[in-house]
């Protein structure tokens, strides 16, 4: 794998993850039903908006979860990664279920989850909107794809600070002129001479006739 087709991978994950959780927390916080509960005279009747938190709590919590992910999946590699990928996989089953299960009747037991209602008799509707409960479902599809993604690919896509790598055995950047002139002045705040060869031996020099370096006498 290349690594420009690693990060276009990376991105499709994160992306994907962020969707997921943005219709999740959208799709929590509208109404999924309106409940009527009509009661025996005198009583008034009830009626009330069943929220998609209210009718499924695991909705908003599995979208917090995706999103959490968005960004565990850039800041680990490895094992870490696919252990994200598994949980992103987790919570898009959980938000599909929640949303299947929804649609399939379970509104009905959700409401009595609203003040007042299945108390003292008389009869309850639920008029479903089935569009939010839908939506959970496709922000379920996306988390799970976007899970086994990472689960599948993940190990071999680049981690944060990645740039900043340098491969064994590559040479060290060059150093520019300004660099040169930074370590110049930081060289003299230190009272050091930034002209001096800190490798230079000062007692070393052309040797003589004998070989021997000036200033030095045999004894």
């Amino acid at each position: 794998m290349s690594a420009h087709d690693g990060r276009r991978e990376l991105g499709t994950a994160v992306a994907a993850a962020v969707v997921a959780g943005g219709l999740a927390l959208s799709s929590s916080g509208q109404a999924w039903a309106r409940v009527t509960h009509t009661r025996p005279a005198p009583l008034p009747p009830i009626d009330a908006v069943l929220t998609g938190s209210q009718a499924a709590p695991l909705v908003p919590a599995a979208g917090l979860v995706l999103l959490a992910a968005a960004v565990a999946i850039v800041a680990v590699r490895g094992a870490g990664r696919v252990l994200v990928g598994l949980l992103m996989a987790v919570a898009g089953g959980v938000l599909m279920w929640s949303g299947v299960r929804a649609v399939g009747g379970g509104l009905l037991a959700a409401s009595t989850n609203v003040p007042g209602v299945g108390q003292g008799g008389g009869q309850v509707t639920v008029d479903v909107s089935a569009a939010w409960s839908a939506l959970a479902v496709l922000a379920g599809v996306l988390g799970v794809a976007a899970g086994l993604l990472v689960v599948v690919r993940g190990r071999g896509w680049p981690g944060m600070g990645r740039r900043y790598e340098r491969e064994p055995g590559a040479a060290a950047p060059q150093r520019t002129d300004e660099d040169r002139a930074q370590a110049a002045w930081q060289a003299r705040d230190r009272g050091e001479d930034p002209t001096d060869d800190p490798t230079d031996d000062p007692t070393d020099g052309p040797a003589d006739g004998a070989g021997r370096p000036p200033g030095r006498t045999p004894v």
